[in-house]
């Protein structure tokens, strides 16, 4: 489980094809800290290190990942928001992320809003249903709180903290985003779907 707070920015130094992908990524962890069979969210998406080397680690990922998110996209230079798995005891400073990303959500519009930039971002019609204003979702692996939702299309603040620490600074209109949805929200809507 994670929470939605970025603690590193990676880069993909190696992108292997494949049945699915493997990565080699590089990153300011202490790599005495990274177990083999270890799980680190990319940009969202839990991927386990298999291997663990002095900058960083690789990592495998699965057709069934590149279908559903923006891995296939990545090429060496890529940069990647990354958080290591939550700690019991730990603050939960953004929202419940289990890195499983839902679909991907695309940016419509960015502009300025005072320190702040504001976004406007569109996601699949069978995943509006799970957001709602003041509620939380992850982009690319960052949690965020829903400004307002018009239709499949919602609007987020990112403050300039975030914009310095994450890959967030670099999105603008047309980009793909990962978008994993508010767990509680998930439930909530499954069990009223078997009521």
């Amino acid at each position: 489980m994670f929470t939605g707070i970025v603690t590193d920015v990676g880069r993909v130094v190696e992108a292997i094809p494949g049945h699915g992908l493997r990565l080699r990524i590089a990153c300011g962890y202490d790599a005495a800290t990274i177990p083999v069979g270890g799980s680190i969210a990319h940009d969202g998406v839990c991927l386990t290190a298999t291997d663990v080397l002095a900058d960083g680690y690789w990592v495998d990922v699965s057709a069934e990942t590149l279908a559903k998110t923006t891995l296939g996209d990545w090429r060496p230079g890529t940069m990647v928001n990354l958080e290591r798995p939550l700690r019991m005891g730990d603050e939960l400073g953004g929202h419940m992320v289990l890195g499983h990303v839902d679909g991907v959500a695309h940016v419509i519009d960015r502009r300025p809003d005072g320190d702040s930039v504001r976004f406007r971002i569109t996601v699949p019609e069978a995943l509006a249903r799970f957001v709602a204003p003041k509620g939380s979702v992850a982009l690319d692996g960052v949690s965020l709180t829903v400004n307002e939702v018009d239709g499949p299309t919602f609007g987020v603040n990112i403050v300039p903290h975030t914009l310095a620490h994450t890959t967030l600074s670099q999105r603008s209109p047309g980009d793909r985003m990962n978008l994993e949805v508010d767990v509680v929200a998930r439930y909530v809507a499954r069990m009223r779907e078997t009521d």
